[in-house]
């Protein structure tokens, strides 16, 4: 395990990090609204200040570590600062979330390094960090970036222990699987691959992998992870939510008319419809931008046909990929919903093999386009960087995206209903964000369904200037626009 780390790694890990730093601080710093999620992670963070740690996380619905890493970011920040506000629990939250993706990043950069090299893996953070989703999640209150940081450190060490045949290793990948697991409950699947790896060991010992070393790591990464999982399972008193696995019987559901076969029919169909519609693919050419899809594609084409490859390199990627895929197809046939937050991970880990297809497709470009056009090949590498800069400068507008878009509007209706309403009032609202600001409590219905709710204050959102509210049944209180363009109107009505 000597020289894992060179001179190169300093530059290119101190680049990396500024840019992150840099783009992660300016959109915390133009944040008008985090996240609906955020309001949810904030306000369970906000449990252990009233409950111990061992009730809260009984209590709350949700995984408790990324609460808890708010929680305890707000406790640190009380050392400097003895305002308790709502901005300090906002700004904890997004802290943790940048502070994730910056040691995640630099994880990256190593694990790009073992399968693409230094220069390949230096490229691909970059893109990833300029990517606008990508940094947009680094910089809110959601739990995306932790998740990816232990997922990250959880599969370098697996990549060391498997490459130098460390045992010792595995036991700690397991304490980091569980840690991963209390932040998504998905940071289990370092144990699979680990297990898998070992169980392979197991039947074709390889060198200086001998069973009983095989057995050793094996017995070292399970009790790991059951020394950080076990006792949260205990408390919750399941393994995985109920939204998750457990509705997993339903793809095999009966069909009466079946002779009591499991429905494969049926189950192909909502599958195919799922490809069909394209929901990951959508998802990551979104992500991407588009622009970087071919090189994402062509990078991967190249790594896995023709590049030659070690064992842990061929069977770890290969196994991340084909299970993430099955949990995104899982995610989107049965539970219906699928956000790019949910690809993101994907994206994460395959990242690196962009700048491998921006180097292929910017060799056929010379190739085909100006071999005769008296170029020297040694100057080829150009359009490389070509390629690289156009990529980066789409996702300009995006990243840096004018502030006139952003929904002033909620913030200043919350600040109207903090100062003119009482605590004890309830609020109607179409967006939960709105009464999490104003410090109330709130009571969300859908903008497309009548309100049927008893409440003090509604809100309501007017789409356009066309569109009349019944106020003969309702008292406009105030109105304001929701964005600086004046698109649209936001109205605080009273019953």
């Amino acid at each position: 395990m000597q020289r894992l780390i060179e001179k190169t790694d300093f530059k290119n890990i101190t680049i990396l990090t500024l840019v992150n730093l840099i783009i992660g601080i300016y959109l915390i710093a133009t944040t008008v609204l985090i996240s609906k999620d955020g309001t949810l992670y904030i306000n369970s963070a906000k449990q252990f200040t009233i409950q111990n740690s061992i009730e809260a996380t009984r209590n709350i619905e949700i995984c408790p570590a990324y609460p808890f890493l708010i929680y305890s970011a707000h406790k640190t920040a009380g050392l400097f600062t003895h305002n308790e506000s709502l901005q300090r629990w906002i700004i904890s939250a997004q802290a943790v979330s940048l502070l994730s993706k910056l040691i995640a990043s630099i994880i990256l950069y190593f694990i790009g390094s073992f399968f693409v090299g230094r220069k390949k893996a230096f490229w691909g953070v970059l893109i990833l960090s300029l990517l606008p989703d990508a940094a947009e999640y680094g910089s809110d209150a959601l739990s995306e970036w932790p998740h990816i940081m232990f997922l990250t450190i959880g599969f370098l060490l697996l990549l060391w222990g498997s490459k130098y045949r460390k045992s010792w290793m595995f036991g700690l990948v397991g304490i980091v699987a569980g840690l991963g697991y209390l932040v998504r409950t998905e940071g289990c699947q370092l144990v699979l691959y680990g297990g898998a790896w070992l169980v392979f060991n197991l039947l074709k010992p390889q060198e200086k992998m001998k069973r009983i070393r095989a057995i050793g790591a094996l017995i070292l990464l399970l009790a790991g992870f059951a020394v950080i999982a076990a006792p949260y399972m205990k408390l919750k008193g399941y393994v995985f939510p109920d939204q998750t696995l457990l509705k997993l019987p339903a793809i095999l559901s009966i069909n009466n008319n079946s002779n009591c076969k499991p429905d494969i029919y049926t189950s192909g169909l909502q599958l195919s419809k799922t490809i069909g519609n394209k929901t990951i693919t959508k998802n990551i050419c979104e992500t991407l931008m588009y622009y970087f899809v071919p090189g994402l594609l062509v990078g991967c084409w190249y790594y896995f046909r023709r590049k030659s490859k070690s064992p842990e390199q061929a069977f770890y990627y290969v196994a991340f990929i084909v299970l993430n895929i099955m949990m995104l197809l899982w995610q989107s046939s049965w539970l219906n919903y699928l956000s790019r937050r949910h690809t993101l991970t994907l994206i994460v880990f395959t990242i690196f093999y962009i700048p491998i297809g921006l180097e292929i497709i910017s060799d056929w470009i010379y190739v085909k386009f100006l071999k005769h056009k008296s170029i020297p090949i040694n100057q080829k590498q150009r359009y490389f960087y070509i390629l690289l800069f156009i990529g980066i400068a789409i996702c300009m507008p995006k990243l840096f995206k004018l502030t006139s878009t952003q929904k002033y509007g909620y913030r200043e209706t919350a600040s109207w209903l903090s100062k003119n309403t009482l605590p004890t009032d309830t609020i109607a609202t179409p967006d939960k964000r709105i009464t999490f600001y104003a410090q109330r409590q709130g009571v969300e219905y859908s903008e497309n369904k009548e309100i049927t709710t008893d409440a003090d204050f509604i809100v309501k959102i007017i789409k356009n200037s066309n569109e009349k509210f019944e106020f003969d049944k309702y008292k406009e209180k105030y109105a304001t626009w929701v964005d600086k363009k004046k698109t649209k109107r936001m109205i605080v009505i009273r019953l």
